[in-house]
């Protein structure tokens, strides 16, 4: 079938559901993409401009500019001033906002479904029209240094940066996408509107939506905000994918503070986003650490008493990706807990898991993806970022079948993999250096 009216493509249906629920894809004259959800019975809205590029994508001379820039646009353009945006999303009782992540960065809208002209208006300003005016980069900059000054008074955040830099080293996903004190205050104008430019163009984005809409709409909106935009013969970017060349290592990143807690974060390379076993992964990462039955919640909480938090983590990028594991403790309880820790990995690694483990786990990714879909915004994230990042859509029902089909059998092999792999670390606590740290913290690392 075909979209009328300016720039004519052919739009492809992904989906109808039984409960009335459509998802169509369309792509748009310059290579923008136009992926929507019609989601009856609801009374919102959601729209977000998926961009390509995220604080992978700088150059350590501009780190941080990603970032930097999503705040910056919101500080003007050639029809509205900052206050005037503000003002006009307030006045429907919608959310206006964005954030930036390794390899991409979000501007989104969540309004009434009434109100979707005006946040299909507003986000298209934000992020085609931005003045870049210098004297707002220098307010701005004020404000992006308080956020870099408030991660570092955040143990658990300053932590997960540490992580990072622990287990990537000098590779750009080891930064924090924050950026540093230093990058953020040489920055110039120059270098950060030809960042703008060359990074934020139609083949590199992807315009979400998801809500009581309908996809003809959406196209005619985006049709009117972005005009002459829509033109030339750009084809859609290809979703990211290759292998980071990232030296195997083992460190162990300590930054003093002086804490009531010791916080560690300790964690191994892990298969990337394309690789077909994500789904593995994220049960072995419930069964390890996912939710209040897992073997590191019972293990290090309930059996121990040794820490009120400890969880795992995934996180998947287009070429790599790590899984990490968080506790913290009393700073005289970190030898034990950091042993626990490792005997639980120890087991999984040797033993591999069980059949009623797997099963759990199948449940409760079932349940946190279907819950998880209960609002617009939600669903308008799910499109956009399957969009960006795979260049395909999984229906609900195919992305539980491909969990359901998970094995112990393989959860148990691929633990054996990843937890034979090199192990880095971070800790953030009253300790002056490394050799302040327990040493059953080392022991981990060194296993």
């Amino acid at each position: 079938m075909t979209a009328g009216g300016q720039g004519s493509t052919s739009t492809r249906v992904l989906e109808r559901t039984a409960e009335g629920c459509v998802v169509k894809r369309t792509v748009l004259p310059g290579g923008l993409r136009v992926i929507t959800e019609q989601v009856p019975g609801v009374r919102s809205a959601s729209i977000g401009i998926w961009v390509a590029v995220g604080s992978r994508d700088e150059k350590p001379a501009v780190a941080g500019a990603a970032h930097y820039l999503e705040h910056l646009l919101f500080k003007g353009t050639e029809r509205r001033t900052a206050t005037e945006i503000a003002q006009e999303i307030d006045a429907v009782g919608g959310e206006l906002n964005a954030f930036t992540a390794k390899e991409h960065t979000c501007y989104y809208a969540h309004v009434l479904d009434e109100d979707l002209p005006l946040a299909m208006d507003l986000v298209c300003d934000v992020v085609f029209d931005a003045l870049l005016a210098e004297s707002e980069m220098e307010t701005e900059r004020g404000v992006v240094l308080e956020e870099i000054a408030m991660r570092d008074d955040d143990p658990e955040d300053l932590l997960h940066d540490a992580f990072c830099a622990a287990l990537l080293g000098d590779h750009p996903l080891g930064r924090p996408v924050l950026g540093t004190e230093q990058s953020i205050t040489d920055m110039s104008r120059t270098a950060l509107h030809g960042f703008y430019k060359r990074r934020y163009t139609m083949p590199s984005m992807v315009l979400a939506a998801a809500g009581n809409l309908t996809h003809g709409d959406v196209l005619r909106l985006a049709r009117k905000s972005l005009r002459n935009r829509l033109s030339g013969n750009g084809k859609p970017v290809a979703a990211r994918a290759g292998r980071a060349r990232i030296p195997a290592s083992a460190k162990l990143v300590v930054h003093p503070d002086d804490t009531e807690q010791a916080h560690m974060m300790l964690g191994v390379r892990a298969p990337d986003r394309h690789d077909q076993r994500r789904w593995v992964l994220g049960v072995l990462n419930t069964v390890l650490g996912g939710g209040m039955s897992s073997r590191l919640f019972q293990e290090v909480r309930e059996r121990r008493g040794l820490a009120y938090q400890v969880y795992s983590s995934v996180a998947s990028y287009s070429d790599t990706g790590h899984l990490s594991i968080y506790t913290g403790c009393q700073p005289d309880r970190l030898g034990d807990a950091a042993r626990v820790v490792r005997e639980v990995l120890t087991g999984i690694a040797r033993d591999g898991v069980s059949a009623e483990e797997v099963a759990r786990a199948h449940g409760q990714l079932r349940g946190s993806l279907v819950l998880g879909l209960e609002d617009t915004s939600s669903r308008m994230s799910r499109i956009g970022k399957a969009e960006l990042s795979y260049g395909e859509y999984l229906s609900v029902q195919q992305t539980l079948d491909r969990i359901h089909a998970v094995t112990p059998e393989q959860v148990g092999a691929l633990a054996g993999e990843l937890l034979a792999r090199p192990v880095a670390a971070a800790v953030v606590g009253p300790y002056a250096h490394a050799d302040d740290v327990p040493a059953e913290v080392h022991e981990v690392i060194d296993r």
